[in-house]
């Protein structure tokens, strides 16, 4: 195909396109014309990313397909669209697809965080050389408790907040890479291990329980998951699959790790709103259910909600129609799918 001769034939339309994108209130008919040229050029995007793959052209009609695309829908409207969609489709969709993953890391997590418990607590000689005995004592009747009311509800909230997150963000964006996300898990089992372990083995279990547990299951619920899609991250380029490169399976599940990195803010967020505000102010018997009802709804809300989204088609990935546009366009982030 001659390439000057397709735009030649074709620049007319995409100038009337860009034409009615730019304009602020369309008249019916237009509205009809603008919705006939977009889904052309929609084709013809297609189209041109397969048998001409120039990067030029490519570049010109992904901007236009999006502008097209936003004064469609109307960029406000849009807005609020993408937003109900990522929650009721896109991260549950992403969520669910990493279920098997994300179950193993769980069922591996408790086991070594129990086996390390146990171990600890009925090892003493084990304790004191993690610890100097004055620093146990003080873990023991002081520190581990008066963590949790050390700073203001809100100063503290905030503050598990943003580590959470980070922690979380490390395993997937390092999970290209493999070692992140072990490191990630490896550290939160061992930690919890630890400190779960010495309070245990002195009689302590009672209160390191009460106060992790309210907070723990949503959060370490959320590492978990960060972890196992970053590993699944890691795991597509070592096996991409059937009609995949590597590269193609990297981008696919990289892709989908993000909407999980994004939504897994508003996750941690909630665990620590419980972790500044509950945990520190209820006793264990009111605590506890707080936790266990935020840690069934999330994962009722990846199984169901995920579920039926994962159904309809959604993967967390960019819808097919626009995930080469949205690589080679500059602007807004188009809707996904």
């Amino acid at each position: 195909m001659d390439l000057d001769a397709y735009i030649a034939e074709h620049d007319g339309e995409w100038r009337r396109l860009e034409q009615l994108s730019r304009t602020g209130r369309l008249r019916p008919e237009h509205v009809d014309e603008m919705l006939m040229l977009y889904q052309r050029a929609s084709t013809q995007l297609s189209m041109v990313r397969s048998r001409i793959p120039d990067a030029l052209l490519v570049a010109r009609l992904s901007r236009l397909v999006l502008m097209a695309r936003s004064a469609i829908t109307g960029s406000r409207a849009m807005g609020w669209r993408m937003f109900l969609r990522f929650f009721t489709h896109l991260f549950p969709a992403a969520c669910y697809r990493a279920r098997h993953w994300w179950a193993v890391a769980g069922v591996l997590f408790l086991a070594i965080m129990g086996g390390i418990i146990t171990y600890v607590a009925s090892h003493p000689e084990v304790q004191t050389q993690v610890y100097p005995q004055p620093v146990i004592d003080d873990l023991v009747n002081n520190s581990f408790e008066n963590y949790y009311s050390e700073y203001q509800n809100q100063n503290f909230a905030l503050k598990v907040w943003t580590n959470n997150a980070r922690l979380a963000g490390m395993a997937l964006v390092g999970g290209a890479l493999i070692i992140p996300p072990l490191w990630v898990f490896w550290q939160n089992a061992l930690n919890v291990g630890l400190t779960g372990g010495i309070m245990v083995g002195n009689d302590r279990g009672d209160l390191f329980f009460g106060l992790i547990m309210p907070h723990g299951l949503l959060e370490m619920s959320a590492f978990l998951l960060a972890c196992a899609v970053g590993l699944r991250i890691g795991w597509s380029w070592i096996n991409p699959g059937a009609g995949k490169t590597r590269g193609q399976s990297l981008a696919e599940a990289g892709r989908s790790g993000i909407v999980v990195a994004l939504g897994l803010v508003a996750v941690l967020a909630v665990a620590g709103l419980i972790e500044g505000f509950v945990t520190p102010n209820l006793p264990a018997f009111a605590a506890i259910p707080i936790g266990v009802l935020a840690f069934g709804s999330f994962v009722a809300y990846v199984v169901f909600v995920g579920r039926r989204a994962t159904a309809e088609g959604y993967t967390g990935d960019l819808e097919a129609d626009l995930r080469e546009a949205y690589a080679h366009a500059q602007g807004p982030v188009p809707l996904t799918r």
